[in-house]
């Protein structure tokens, strides 16, 4: 009786010395649809003084462009209206910089993106449809959300690059291989401790 309890717990702790791996799925990505109209705004450096005046160019503008497109549900239509008020959202700019900032606004199809991971989304770079708006030397952080479809709620300028996502991904790649080699010594010590068990048995 002795004999079959200890070859019962034998048999459990052999059971347990053997790993389960559990593989999470992929993350999936979806892009912005390709009818699509983006704002971008580049601001003069990223001096905080400049970094606001950005910010009240994005409130002033998204404010208006987003009255005029929230009822549009047609691509064509969005872009005849957004191409005939340029010159308003040239007003609005200018009476929300600083008379010593210069400035230029304009609506084209071939505005460059680089690329952006936002949460789950991937938004590959390339030249993209938009309404670009440069704040002085235009070489501060920019921002920049979708106008049509109205997507002005999120800020994809706070998604990750593409460049840090990878390297996250090494280092988690690298924390999994240490784990996986901590596994295998713990699973030669199991080994071992078994084989004692073993031995002792008989």
């Amino acid at each position: 009786m002795r004999k079959l309890i200890l070859f019962s717990v034998l048999i459990f702790l052999i059971i347990g010395f053997f790993p389960q791996k559990v593989t999470s799925n992929e993350q999936s990505y979806q892009v912005i649809p390709d009818e699509a109209i983006r704002l971008r705004i580049l601001a003069n450096s990223d001096d905080e003084k400049d970094q606001e005046m950005k910010h009240a160019v994005r409130d002033a503008v998204n404010e208006e462009v987003t009255k005029w497109v929230e009822e549009m549900d047609d691509i064509d239509e969005a872009r005849q209206l957004i191409s005939s008020r340029i010159d308003d959202i040239d007003r609005i700019v200018k009476d929300t910089v600083e008379e010593s900032i210069d400035y230029t606004v304009a609506y084209r199809k071939d505005v460059e993106f680089p690329t952006k991971l936002y949460d789950n989304y991937l938004y590959p770079a390339g030249e993209y449809e938009a309404i670009l708006i440069t704040l002085g030397e235009a070489e501060g952080s920019n921002w920049w959300c979708v106008v049509f479809p109205p997507l002005c709620f999120l800020d994809f300028s706070f998604g990750t690059t593409v460049e840090a996502a990878e390297n996250e991904e090494e280092d988690q790649n690298q924390d999994q291989e240490t784990a996986d080699q901590e596994e295998e010594e713990q699973e030669e010590e199991d080994v071992e401790y078994t084989f004692f068990f073993l031995k002792w048995f008989n």
